[in-house]
């Protein structure tokens, strides 16, 4: 396994925020979030202070490079809040080599001097959360916006002058067409964002998603998840992005640097109720309570559920499967025993090879989970 090295000790360079409100829960999102409780906002802002000065007063030094506010809504946050919370958790944990800072941005939620804060916080990259441009798919999703609401958000964002602006988009979802699909795709190219973001909807337990698909009501369309993704591909290439990763296009350099750290396998520090944080070797997340969260900061550390160690095979499990998303591929180095393996996928057309490199072809991407299991299954780990 020569050249897998995990990160032995040193700084980390990448932080998650996670901002648990939401103003309407989404009937297919897993991640951790609520409706907001009165005054709660504030003192959520508070707490994660609190536990900024906790990490930075910690035994893990921190050189960040990329910060990302995710939910949740971190948007629903007021201007008064993002006001006080931005430049005082810059100031904290120091975010003078921050290159990247992103935040997650609902079209209900932002308004021109919430941009403002955030833009002269430092805040250099924005996530509009789109997932459609059609009326009946947004209501499928539960989205309360409206296209016109979208789009003169990311015309906001634009005029903040956020150096890069990414659209997150959703595919195969329960009543869309292809035809429907490839409509927002065009509207979005028209745009013209700096990045795009187009993921296959999932079933995820705990969704009410999951359980209409346990009941029978939604179903996983194999034909219609590959139409989607092959249509994709195809629009968002000739409209100037590079497939740089399964689920992410960009315009030249202008990939997201925060995710590239998670492929990549380096540290990463997380805050806020739900939050998971991979330092050195171990794993957890803070407890998925944001009133207990709040009170185990003001009593001491923030409360941790689910520790795991990352052993070395668990470290070249989720490498393997990261990794081979992406355009860079997997070095063959990783692979000395799977030698075979990566013969007979060669010959099934589903990767490539050069002399240091492997990486999917266009047909192994649509079948990238099943490439990465296949790999593993074949390694003398």
């Amino acid at each position: 396994m020569e050249g897998l090295n995990q990160p032995a000790g040193g700084a980390v360079r990448h932080l998650y925020v996670h901002v648990p409100y939401c103003h309407k829960i989404c009937p297919y999102c897993a991640f951790y979030k609520h409706l907001p409780s009165e005054g709660g906002l504030a003192t959520y802002a508070d707490a994660l202070l609190a536990e900024a000065r906790q990490l930075k007063a910690g035994p893990v030094p921190l050189d960040l490079e990329t910060v990302y506010f995710g939910g949740g809504t971190p948007t629903l946050l007021s201007t008064r809040v993002l006001a006080n919370l931005l430049p005082e958790l810059a100031r904290t944990l120091d975010f003078q080599r921050v290159g990247e800072w992103t935040m997650e941005v609902n079209p209900r939620t932002i308004t021109a001097e919430k941009a403002e804060v955030m833009r002269q916080a430092g805040v250099s990259r924005v996530s509009l959360g789109v997932q459609a441009w059609d009326v009946p798919t947004l209501a499928t999703l539960g989205r309360d916006h409206a296209p016109e609401e979208a789009e003169h958000a990311f015309t906001l964002l634009r005029a903040a002058g956020f150096p890069v602006v990414n659209i997150d988009l959703m595919f195969s979802v329960p009543g869309q067409t292809v035809e429907r699909w490839e409509a927002t795709l065009d509207r979005t190219i028209s745009l013209q964002p700096d990045h795009v973001s187009a993921y296959n909807l999932t079933y995820e337990e705990d969704t009410d998603f999951f359980q209409r698909c346990e009941a029978g009501e939604y179903a996983v369309e194999e034909d219609r998840d590959e139409r989607c993704f092959a249509a994709a591909i195809a629009r968002l290439n000739a409209g100037g992005f590079q497939h740089y990763e399964i689920s992410n296009y960009s315009r030249p350099g202008m990939e997201s640097r925060h995710n590239q750290g998670y492929w990549s396998g380096d540290d990463y520090a997380g805050l806020g109720p739900g939050a998971v944080s991979t330092i050195h070797g171990r794993r957890w997340k803070n407890i998925e309570n944001t009133t207990l969260w709040q009170q185990g900061v003001r009593s001491g550390p923030a409360l941790r559920i689910e520790h795991e160690e990352i052993t070395p095979g668990k470290w070249l499990c989720e490498r393997l499967a990261l990794s081979l998303r992406t355009t860079h591929g997997l070095p063959l180095a990783w692979l000395d025993s799977a030698t075979d393996a990566i013969d007979r996928l060669r010959t099934e057309g589903l990767v490539e090879t050069d002399v240091e490199r492997l990486r999917l072809t266009y047909r192994g991407r649509f079948v990238a989970d099943g490439v990465a299991a296949h790999l593993w299954e074949a390694l003398d780990v």
